[in-house]
C-alpha cells in the first residue's frame, strides 16, 4: 500500500539535521506495516496529479493556521474533498486535522484558551487515557456532520475525529518524541506568544512515556481497512 504523505511544513535546520523531515518522521511512525511512501510539497503548491497517486493520503502538521491567506491551501482543501468523495483513506495531524475539518465544513479558531504544549493527556474512545505530545493553539471548534468524536480531554474537546472509514484526523503529534519536543522548545523559547510557564511544564513533561507507537499503529490499521473497504 502506498501512502502519499502531503508535507504542508517543513523541519528545520538542527531539528531537520538530526531528527529528519516530516516525511522521514511519519514513514519512521509507520514503519514495519509494510507501506510505501511518496511525498509531495504542497505547502510549495507541490501537488500530486489526483487523488488516485495513492492509495492513501497523510496532510501534515503546518507552522500555518488553516484560515490564513497561503495559496496552496484552498487547494489542499479541494484535494481532501476530492479524496474522501473517491474514498481514498485520509489522514490528517495537527494542522492536517485542522485542514481537513475546514475542507469537509467544520471550523476553526485560534483559541481563546491559548496554547497546548508538551505531553498531554487524551480520553480516547476504545483506548481510555493515553500520552501524546502536542504542539497548537488553533482547534477545531466545529466539527463536521460526518465526523466522530474518538478522542478529547478538559482543553481540546475535539482531540481526534473519525470520519467513517474515510478520514482520522488527530490533534496531537504521535510522530513528535521527547527529544523532538525538546529541540522545539530549545528553539521556540522567547519567540511568539508563548507562555514560560507552558515551556517549563512541557520541558518537565519531557521524559514522561507516550503512545506515539500504538497511535502509529492504529493509524496503519485505519489505512489498510479503509482501502480494503473502498
Amino acid at each position: 500500500m502506498k501512502i502519499g504523505i502531503l508535507e504542508c511544513g517543513h523541519t528545520e535546520g538542527e531539528i531537520a539535521e538530526k531528527h529528519g523531515t516530516l516525511p522521514t518522521l511519519f514513514a519512521n511512525l509507520l514503519d514495519g506495516h509494510g507501506f510505501t511512501f511518496e511525498n509531495w510539497d504542497v505547502e510549495n503548491r507541490v501537488f500530486p496529479p489526483d487523488e488516485f497517486a495513492a492509495d492513501g493520503w497523510l496532510v501534515t502538521g503546518s507552522i500555518h493556521g488553516v484560515y490564513e491567506d497561503h495559496a496552496f491551501i484552498p487547494a489542499l482543501e479541494i484535494f481532501v474533498r476530492q479524496a474522501y468523495s473517491a474514498s481514498v483513506p485520509t489522514v490528517g495531524i495537527c494542522f492536517g486535522h485542522q485542514l481537513i475539518a475546514q475542507a469537509l465544513g467544520g471550523r476553526v479558531e485560534k483559541f481563546q484558551g491559548g496554547w497546548m504544549i508538551g505531553h498531554q493527556v487524551y480520553d480516547f474512545e476504545e483506548h481510555g487515557e493515553l500520552g501524546l505530545n502536542a504542539w497548537h493553539q488553533d482547534q477545531v471548534i466545529e466539527r463536521p456532520t460526518d465526523a466522530r468524536v474518538i478522542a478529547s480531554n478538559d482543553f481540546c474537546t475535539n482531540a481526534a475525529l473519525l470520519y467513517g472509514n474515510r478520514a482520522l484526523t488527530i490533534q496531537a503529534h504521535p510522530e513528535l518524541g521527547g527529544p523532538i519536543i525538546a529541540a522545539y522548545l530549545k528553539m521556540c523559547r522567547g519567540t511568539r506568544d508563548y507562555d514560560d510557564a507552558i515551556m517549563d511544564r512541557a520541558e518537565e513533561n519531557l521524559t514522561r512515556p507516550d503512545a506515539s507507537a500504538f497511535i502509529g499503529d492504529q493509524i496503519a490499521s485505519f489505512f489498510k481497512a479503509a482501502y480494503l473497504a473502498r
